[in-house]
């Protein structure tokens, strides 16, 4: 089943967003997931209560509990409701200096708890243009990826800047994910997804983490839609 997950960031929004975006979608035909600030993250809950889509922190330390002011463990977010938990993004490894080996303790962390792993994996532009974008791809899931995660593949010049990746390009990430983690693993496509770009990667991942685009509740229920379709 596909699955299309929603990050939110750094965006205040919260209740009136999720009521919107239950409002939008009916029964559905995959799975949905949506990942607003910490803040937010009850009141969402709240909103998303018996309509069958999912909430997901976007980051969490490594650590059961401890010292580490502005951090959040697996727990607190299970504590609100929380299934799942996005990992290793781009943006948490370029602007707070995540590594391979504390996205690896984050995903086991996370896992220990009973939190699903939504694990981002990708290639700068220097080094898409270098020629490495697939031995960065492996290099990364080859550190973090346990059993029970999620991938998704989001190429970091791509992210936000409304530039995606080709679907060929997906598809070859995709595979290289796979076979670095195995061929049942999930696969998402992340990386300036929008309703108008989004039907081709369905055709080759199994969903998408939609940045942007998730902040708009009509937006965000037509790429649900274009990922029934795809099913």
């Amino acid at each position: 089943m596909k699955l299309v997950a929603g990050n939110w960031k750094m965006h205040d929004r919260g209740r009136a967003l999720a009521t919107a975006i239950c409002g939008r979608l009916g029964a559905r035909r995959v799975d949905v997931l949506l990942c607003p600030p910490f803040p937010y993250l009850r009141e969402v809950g709240e909103a998303l209560a018996g309509s069958g889509i999912a909430l997901g922190g976007q980051d969490l330390h490594w650590e059961a509990q401890g010292a580490f002011t502005g951090a959040v463990s697996a727990r607190m977010l299970l504590d609100t409701g929380c299934t799942h938990v996005i990992v290793g993004h781009s943006e948490r490894r370029l602007l707070f200096g995540d590594t391979d080996a504390s996205v690896a303790a984050k995903v086991q962390s996370a896992l220990v708890a009973g939190l699903t792993p939504v694990l981002c994996v990708g290639e700068t532009l220097q080094e898409r243009d270098a020629g490495f974008a697939q031995r960065r791809i492996r290099s990364q899931v080859e550190a973090a990826f346990r059993p029970g995660c999620i991938v998704a593949y989001e190429p970091v010049w791509a992210i936000g800047t409304g530039r995606a990746a080709s679907p060929d390009h997906a598809r070859d990430a995709a595979q290289t994910i796979r076979v670095a983690a195995g061929p049942d693993t999930r696969v998402l496509y992340g990386g300036s997804v929008n309703a108008t770009n989004c039907a081709p990667f369905f055709s080759v991942t199994d969903g998408a983490l939609v940045g942007t685009a998730s902040l708009d509740a009509e937006a965000f229920a037509a790429i649900v839609r274009a990922a029934e379709a795809s099913s």
